[in-house]
């Protein structure tokens, strides 16, 4: 069930401008309020490159400036509703919006790099069977600013908390990304060209929407594309997959050729492996030909058992032997180490358990 629609604030979200627009605004902004050039640049560095979350923190604003601008501008910033962060370093920030609606972010450190994982919606409409986000419901879409504030709200807090700066994000939080194109475009482009994340080091997943994937393939920057395929034929994948049935896997395949064509753009399939039914002997060379047609990596997802499905994740050893045998057929194949799961780190699931509880008084580590 949809909740509210977001509260009306006829004031301008600076989040929620793309580079190029902002610059306009500002510099138009200030020129009718007789101030020197520079004051856009100031604001410009403060949003882009100081991660500012208010007109106060502008310092080098005069006060009757600061005061002006909250007046006609805002800033989309989210409280953090909880904090928590795992004994294998992954953070999980449960972000309330202004209306109320509680959306996840993921920070996950490796050795070399700090990846975020972002939402686009608040929940999923797209009703996989296997997905906390999916089974907990939709809510609503999210602007181009709520996107782009986790990404702020987390390097803030990375930073503050000595994991560094975001190297990596992927759009494989809550909510499916090409189904809200309105708002995932602009916050690529903010996030590419806006926050200096390089277009390689940011991934976009989806679960098969074709005509989305054939929109970004158009795009000039070389984004990333990761297909939640999890089965590797029509029937299988219809009865885990829903959107198969609106976008079924030869058009799908098409989608993806498209993309492969516009070059230098890694495809990744993502892979879920579920205790005889999709991690059955016979499935791997259908898998094995979709991923060698495209060069693409295939990551293992080994199960999160939620409520509902009578199901488990695949045993250890069958795992082990159905990367290998993607192996052995000249697939690249990673099974990925789940992680967080003592602060519920995947996708939903910290939203929905804390939907499902009693409210009650959290400890923000530092939020």
């Amino acid at each position: 069930m949809s909740r509210k629609a977001v509260p009306t604030d006829e004031r301008v979200d600076l989040l929620d401008l793309t580079p190029g627009a902002l610059e306009h605004t500002l510099k138009e902004w200030f020129e009718r309020r007789g101030q020197p050039r520079y004051r856009a640049d100031q604001v410009r560095g403060w949003i882009l490159e100081r991660l500012a979350l208010g007109f106060d923190e502008m310092h080098n604003l005069p006060a009757a400036e600061r005061e002006a601008m909250k007046q006609q501008f805002r800033f989309t910033a989210p409280a953090a509703q909880h904090v928590a962060r795992s004994e294998d370093g992954t953070v999980k920030h449960l972000w309330r919006m202004e209306d109320g609606e509680l959306i996840e972010s993921v920070l996950i450190p490796s050795r070399d790099r700090l990846t975020l994982c972002i939402s686009s919606q608040a929940g999923c409409a797209m009703a996989c069977v296997f997905c906390a986000t999916g089974w907990s419901g939709y809510r609503r879409q999210l602007r181009t600013g709520e996107i782009v504030a986790q990404y702020r709200g987390s390097q803030r807090w990375a930073r503050d908390h000595g994991m560094g700066e975001i190297s990596n994000i992927v759009f494989m939080g809550m909510g499916e990304p090409l189904a809200n194109l309105a708002a995932v475009m602009p916050a690529l482009t903010l996030l590419n060209h806006g926050y200096g994340v390089g277009a390689r080091r940011i991934t976009v997943s989806t679960v098969g929407v074709a005509p989305g994937i054939v929109e970004l393939a158009e795009r000039p920057e070389q984004f990333r594309l990761a297909l939640s395929l999890h089965a590797p034929n029509h029937e299988l994948r219809q009865k885990i997959v829903p959107l198969e049935k609106r976008y079924p896997l030869p058009e799908l395949l098409d989608a993806l050729r498209a993309f492969d064509a516009a070059g230098g753009r890694r495809i990744t399939l993502e892979y879920v492996m579920i205790d005889g039914v999709t991690d059955r002997p016979e499935l791997v060379g259908e898998l094995a030909g979709i991923a060698r047609e495209f060069h693409a990596h295939v990551n293992l997802i080994p199960y999160n058992p939620i409520p509902g499905p009578d199901w488990q994740p695949t045993p250890a050893p069958r795992l082990r032997e159905f990367a290998a045998e993607l192996d052995r057929a000249g697939v690249p194949a990673t099974i990925r180490t789940p992680r967080g799961r003592d602060i519920a780190a995947a996708c939903g699931q910290l939203r929905a358990e804390h939907e499902m509880k009693a409210p009650r008084s959290f400890v923000l580590l530092g939020a």
